[in-house]
């Protein structure tokens, strides 16, 4: 994957400046030897004047792998499939972000991601899995504010991570925002929009999508005072 990728740098090293942006995948196969992220490092040893960021990550469920190498500062809006292997770094450019991993994503992590892309605007999280630290009582997390974020896509993501983002003691968005979700999820995280840890999240959502066969109860217009709700045929 990697050496593919760097076939050709031996041609780039007379360059000053050498600024971009490379993501590659490959399908696993019962390889015998699969590169490192050492192994990609060493290949830009001879950029002295460049700073080369690397992430290379195996997913067995999915049988594939990935490499992404950057120049560095970050130049695109968007940075795609991040996983727990980030290195961090600051990307002020960066307004779209995706998160996906075979592995939980704690409350740590999305503090990294936060920090590192302050003018986050858009999150899609990607992952199955649930979280292992997970705590009745929140006070010694460092609450999350997603000062930018107006578009949070948790469709792909475990129940345990609408609670990350929906519980006040965990995150908090000074803005309103369109979040995508699953139904079923939300439900249960906020026990059945009676539960108050989360209620102050769920007034900034700008809709709410409901299956046409949930009654839209009195209940339920109160938990989103300023959300619109709307109903969509549930197809089994």
């Amino acid at each position: 994957m990697i050496e593919h990728v760097l076939n050709n740098r031996i041609y780039l090293l007379r360059l000053k400046k050498f600024q971009f942006n490379i993501r590659s995948h490959l399908l696993l196969n019962d390889q015998i030897s699969l590169s490192s992220n050492e192994d990609c490092q060493l290949s830009f040893k001879d950029f002295k004047d460049n700073k080369v960021i690397s992430c290379v990550d195996y997913f067995s469920h999915r049988k594939q792998g990935q490499c992404h190498m950057y120049s560095y500062p970050y130049q695109a809006t968007w940075y795609q499939s991040i996983t727990n292997h980030f290195p961090g770094g600051l990307f002020k450019c960066v307004r779209k972000v995706s998160l996906y991993d075979e592995h939980p994503f704690e409350h740590e992590f999305f503090l990294k991601i936060k920090k590192s892309f302050p003018f986050m605007s858009k999150l899609t999280v990607n992952n199955d899995k649930p979280q292992k630290n997970k705590f009745d009582d929140n006070r010694h997390l460092s609450i999350i504010e997603y000062s930018y974020l107006t578009h949070l896509d948790l469709s792909l993501a475990h129940q345990d991570y609408v609670e990350q983002f929906l519980l006040d003691t965990k995150t908090w968005f000074p803005r309103r925002l369109k979040l995508e979700v699953d139904y079923q999820s939300i439900n249960k995280v906020t026990l059945n929009f009676t539960r108050n840890q989360t209620r102050i999240n769920c007034t900034n959502f700008i809709y709410l999508d409901v299956p046409s066969q949930i009654p839209i109860t009195q209940q339920l217009k109160d938990y989103f005072p300023y959300t619109r709700i709307y109903f969509f045929e549930l197809i089994i």
